[in-house]
């Protein structure tokens, strides 16, 4: 048995279930799926590149992508994740196919999950995520803000795209 592919099947239909019973809004509730693992790793860092590429280099250590390249812009608000060969690819293009637009990212929320604990940024959300089975890859658009001022800053994200 092909456990990944089990284990990216059940969460497709979870996923599915989310989606459809929360009308489209279950984007808004997701946030902590994925970062149990990061969580359980010594993440140490006082700025948001040394956060984000410790992460980086957790997440491919463990197997769990091929590469993240990332780039923060837009005011510092954009985080952008370029994604290879992440073992929830398969996930995201079946929900695609399905109809269902791909809305949880688990390893973007566990970088996420690690620049607002260990530097106390205020909140996030993911923008947008791109699914490109073909290419084997996926770019992923967050906003991270560092203040409640900076809340609802507005950037033209795309000139990052």
């Amino acid at each position: 048995m092909d456990t990944v592919k089990y284990l990216n099947d059940t969460i497709v239909r979870l996923e599915e279930l989310l989606y459809h019973e929360l009308s489209g809004c279950a984007s808004w509730k997701v946030e902590f799926v994925g970062i149990d693992f990061i969580q359980s790793k010594n993440i140490q860092g006082k700025t948001l590149d040394e956060i984000v590429t410790k992460c980086i280099n957790e997440i491919k250590a463990e197997g769990l992508v091929k590469d993240i390249s990332y780039l923060v812009g837009g005011k510092g608000v954009l985080l952008k994740l370029n994604i290879k060969n992440c073992i929830h690819l398969p996930k995201e293009a079946r929900l695609k196919k399905n109809g269902v637009a791909p809305y949880i990212c688990p390893i973007t929320n566990m970088i996420i999950d690690q620049i607002i604990e260990k530097l106390k940024y205020e909140t996030s959300y993911v923008a947008k995520l791109d699914i490109r089975e073909d290419a084997g890859e996926c770019t992923v658009f967050a906003a991270v803000y560092e203040t409640p001022e900076k809340i609802g800053e507005v950037s033209d994200w795309t000139q990052y795209e």
